[in-house]
């Protein structure tokens, strides 16, 4: 579990950038302008799982869009907290929120693929797995049952209970963060929607539904 636990990824570092505690607290400055982060991998790494044109469409399109939307907003609050617009600054949070959840969901989701992946997992994963939902088949078929009540976009997340010390499965609407919605510490991820590709990935599985 130890092992566990220091693989999965807290989004606290990433959802206190993003948020922009400086605004929030009264500092109208602008925080550090947000990035695309550097893949590790190249575009065609996961073909034929997803296609080097699907991953371009992602990251450059879909991602970039969620950054470049995310610091306009940012700045956008910074004015407003300039000028002691309190009403202008709160109405711009959805958008930071919105566009700030996209940029952390996709940073997480592009390391957790691997053009090594394939398989069931491996290690504590496997065995946390088991302990925590039966099997390997029957993990696959819960998330199969929570994710499919998506209405629209939306991810499902493998997450680790900090309290429990347990995986639990979860889904977050739209482009909600995990840990800012429901607590739990980032293991894997699911981009999930209607129109979009389905498909789970960890370092040590990745598995087409």
């Amino acid at each position: 579990m130890q092992n566990l636990l220091a693989g999965c990824r807290s989004t606290r570092p990433l959802l206190q950038s993003v948020v922009g505690l400086g605004h929030l607290n009264g500092n109208p400055r602008v925080a550090q302008a947000h990035k695309l982060p550097d893949l590790p991998y190249d575009f065609n790494a996961l073909e034929p799982t997803i296609s080097a044109d699907i991953m371009r469409l992602h990251y450059n399109k879909h991602h970039a869009t969620y950054v470049s939307n995310l610091n306009i907003a940012e700045e956008q609050v910074a004015e407003a907290m300039a000028k002691n617009d309190i009403t202008r600054a709160i109405s711009l949070q959805p958008a930071v929120r919105f566009n700030g959840g996209g940029h952390i969901n996709h940073s997480i989701f592009w390391h957790n693929l691997s053009p090594k992946g394939g398989g069931t997992p491996k290690g504590s994963l496997s065995n946390a797995i088991i302990a925590d939902f039966g099997s390997f088949e029957e993990f696959k078929s819960k998330l199969s049952a929570l994710t499919i009540g998506i209405q629209g976009s939306g991810w499902g997340w493998l997450g680790l209970n900090p309290i429990t010390k347990r995986l639990q499965l979860a889904t977050c609407a739209n482009q909600d963060p995990l840990e800012g919605t429901t607590g739990l510490l980032c293991c894997c991820s699911l981009l999930f929607s209607k129109v979009q590709e389905c498909v789970v990935f960890h370092k040590d599985v990745m598995v087409p539904f």
